[in-house]
């Protein structure tokens, strides 16, 4: 096993909580959720902060809490944010600081997972959410896909399968 962190990335809906949660579980690791420590330090929901300050004042405070979260931890799991690495300095401490893992989904399975949701900022008052996700998952592909250690196709199977994967290839790295 590692002694360092393991960072989840990934589009929203793609299970980096639960599998985060397992994965830690099976680890040993602590199990830390980026957006729901903003949202304890902040005392607001992320869609709240959204509403309230924009998405550029979010990303300067997931920044902040990414910085002081990374610093000196390891045997860490972090579920991190959707578009986290929107932020190139949240990818240099990441990627310095842990072994990320991108979880990747289709937009079709983002949409199924997504559909009822009403607490997902970027994609409220959207008519056309399938066109919304795809757009996003487009965007931000690239840099998910530049900025991994291991990739993982999540649209398929159970969270406890990919928790497995990951341990596998953890150990194999």
């Amino acid at each position: 096993m590692i002694s360092k962190n393991i960072s989840l990335i990934g589009f929203m809906g793609s299970g980096k909580t639960t599998i985060g949660r397992i994965l830690a579980e099976k680890t040993g690791f602590l199990f830390i959720d980026i957006d729901k420590i903003i949202e304890y330090i902040t005392g607001k929901k992320i869609n709240d902060l959204f509403k309230d300050h924009g998405e550029d004042q979010f990303r300067n405070l997931e920044k902040k809490t990414v910085e002081k979260l990374y610093k000196g931890n390891t045997n860490c799991v972090f579920a991190c944010g959707g578009g986290i690495f929107e932020t190139g300095d949240n990818i240099k401490i990441i990627r310095k600081n842990s072994l990320v893992v991108f979880l990747d989904i289709n937009t079709e399975t983002a949409y199924e997972r997504l559909k009822d949701s009403h607490d997902r900022p970027l994609l409220k008052g959207e008519t056309g959410m399938r066109l919304k996700i795809s757009e996003l998952i487009d965007k931000r592909f690239k840099i998910y896909m530049e900025n991994s250690d291991i990739r993982l196709n999540v649209s398929q199977k159970e969270p406890d399968y990919f928790a497995n994967e990951i341990i596998k290839k953890i150990v194999n790295k």
